[in-house]
């Protein structure tokens, strides 16, 4: 009884070793590249290619296929960064705060990117680039957020400590994510409502969903592959500076 009630535990722990999770994960980094790329090149072959223009924003509506992934992406991304900073100060998870220092410069990245895509989106389609109506400032919002989330983990020397006060400051941040989800629904705003995720179904046409969603993985198995990538180096990088403390430590003594 002992030893069937200790193995889940220990098979946990094994996964949880950032060691062993490197072993495990890096061979996953060629698959899940070359995957990404072939999702890539059918997204982007259904989307401007075999889609159709739209009858009121005409090939503009292609900047969709790229906005609406990265959009989607600024707020997982931050969404996976609040469960890790739990996991760093409730669970003590070994590979926590590397996720949530990883997942930061990416996370920013995105949101950069849903920004500027939405621009070039809103000029021919609103007549202005910027407004600053709910899901545009929100979104604006979440970007000074990952910065500065950035900007402390270079702050400090001690990444154990910056990692528990980084992980209050991303929960704190986290009730921006609601914020851009339902701003739509709250103040009057530019953006439509829900068309794909909605109770009674999509009201956009198979055309144009499966480009859509076909860049929605492309771009999720994107994320995955440049942060596993970004945790690998962070553990390297963590393991070297312990090395050369312990080699500064006993050239002192």
């Amino acid at each position: 009884m002992s030893n069937d009630t200790t193995r889940p535990q220990a098979w946990w722990q094994r996964i949880a070793h950032p060691g062993q999770f490197v072993a495990w994960s890096a061979p996953l980094l060629w698959p899940l590249t070359l995957l990404t790329a072939v999702l890539f090149a059918l997204g982007l072959w259904f989307s401007f290619f075999n889609s159709p223009q739209d009858y009121q924003m005409g090939d503009t509506v292609r900047i969709m296929y790229v906005h609406v992934p990265n959009a989607w992406l600024s707020q997982f991304v931050y969404a996976m960064m609040a469960v890790s900073a739990l996991g760093t100060l409730v669970w003590r998870h070994p590979l926590a705060d590397v996720s949530m220092k990883a997942a930061a410069p990416l996370g920013a990245l995105f949101t950069a990117l849903a920004l500027f895509t939405g621009a070039l989106w809103g000029r021919p389609t609103w007549g202005t680039f910027w407004e600053w109506d709910g899901r545009m400032t929100s979104t604006l919002v979440l970007l000074f957020i990952y910065l500065g989330i950035i900007a402390l983990w270079r702050a400090f020397d001690d990444q154990l400590r910056a990692a528990r006060v980084i992980a209050v400051f991303t929960l704190v941040g986290a009730i921006n994510i609601p914020i851009i989800k339902f701003s739509v629904d709250w103040w009057s705003t530019l953006h439509q409502p829900a068309s794909v995720f909605r109770p009674d179904g999509p009201t956009m046409p198979g055309s144009i969903l499966t480009p859509l969603f076909m860049m929605f993985f492309a771009f999720t198995l994107l994320f995955l592959v440049l942060h596993l990538k970004a945790m690998h180096t962070e553990i390297k990088r963590r393991r070297v500076m312990t090395l050369q403390r312990k080699l500064a430590q006993g050239a002192s003594a």
